[in-house]
């Protein structure tokens, strides 16, 4: 999996925190896109954007497992989808 920052701004709905956003592509080449808004304080870029990949892992576990049957073809002889 690869994680690459697309957003990294002052969060319009709330000027305390700032909204990251995050795409994230698998090992296929499928990509998913997810924000999350942090809390700024005085945090560090790299540490707001560590927050993100954190507060992220649940979005991207989801989208996985909504992946998983997505390209299966049914197979007449096994009478299965692979």
């Amino acid at each position: 999996m690869k994680y690459e920052v697309f957003k990294f701004e002052t969060d319009t709905d709330d000027a305390e925190k700032t909204k990251i956003g995050i795409k994230v592509i698998d090992d296929n080449g499928k990509e998913f896109y997810v924000d999350k808004s942090i809390t700024t304080g005085s945090k560090s870029d790299s540490a707001l954007m560590e927050e993100a990949h954190t507060a992220i892992e649940s979005d991207v576990a989801e989208w996985q497992a909504s992946q998983l049957n997505i390209g299966k073809i049914w197979n007449e002889d096994t009478k299965s989808w692979e």
